[in-house]
């Protein structure tokens, strides 16, 4: 375990360094961000507008029942902004992106393409790491903010159609708009930046390690999603205990 964290930290390391080298590698950039973004949107969406939805069946009659109906949208809103929607898409990004990027990898590494690579002077970080990292890191943020969007329109939309909350949806929006501030999205936003180097440098990683043909493959895919997600949550524990301190000192204010 400890042999895995010190290669992929020096790993992480070393595309940081080849960080400049970025431009000569924006095809493959533009690539690897249009797999992620675009070709994400519709599962996105969907997903979204449903924890939307879930979030507010699970709040609204209760909140009704004590007369605190005109918080259903605050808390929907905050919940969202701060936790659901960097989380789900950080681990729907794991599993849909990150396994694909540890199969390919995987399948250069067993087929010796990475070693014919070196053969020619091409680095493989540079070359195979880089326009990944670099993808998933602006792709990741800005699937973020799409999904509380979409996760707000959500509950909205079940706020206002389910009998037992009946909230209208200029009620639902004002109260949001009172709870939540720029602040939230932005935390949320950090998450999903800081989410998405873990699954780039896990997957890129189990990929250059794959090692056993066809069956190592599909180990280094499985390995690279479970790493993923379980660094996601610890990460996402840490980084929300970040937040309480440094808020409690005044400087997230």
């Amino acid at each position: 375990m400890f042999q895995n964290i010190g290669e992929m930290v020096l790993l992480f390391w070393q595309t940081l360094r080849a960080l400049p080298l970025t431009w000569r590698q924006r095809d493959k950039v533009l690539d690897q961000c249009f797999e992620i973004g675009n070709a994400s949107l519709l599962m996105v969406t969907v997903l979204s507008f449903f924890i939307g939805g879930v979030l507010t069946l699970q709040t609204g009659p209760t909140m009704v029942e004590r007369g605190l109906a005109n918080y259903v949208g605050g808390i929907v809103g905050f919940s969202v902004a701060r936790e659901l929607a960097p989380i789900m898409m950080a681990i729907l990004i794991a599993g849909r992106i990150g396994s694909a990027m540890a199969a390919e990898i995987g399948s250069m590494r067993v087929y010796q393409e990475i070693d014919a690579l070196r053969t020619m002077n091409i680095n493989p970080i540079h070359y195979l790491v880089l326009p990944r990292l670099v993808a998933i890191t602006v792709a990741l943020p800005m699937l973020v903010t799409f999904s509380i969007l979409v996760a707000w329109l959500g509950g909205a939309v079940v706020a206002r159609l389910t009998a037992e909350i009946d909230i209208p949806l200029q009620s639902f929006f004002e109260n949001l708009k009172a709870m939540v501030a720029l602040k939230d999205v932005a935390h949320g936003v950090f998450k999903g930046f800081c989410f998405a180097w873990i699954v780039g440098i896990v997957a890129c990683h189990q990929g250059l390690v794959t090692r056993g043909g066809p069956r190592g493959i599909g180990r280094s895919v499985t390995k690279a999603v479970v790493n993923a997600i379980v660094l996601i949550v610890i990460s996402d524990f840490a980084l929300t205990r970040l937040f309480v301190v440094l808020g409690s000192f005044g400087i997230l204010k």
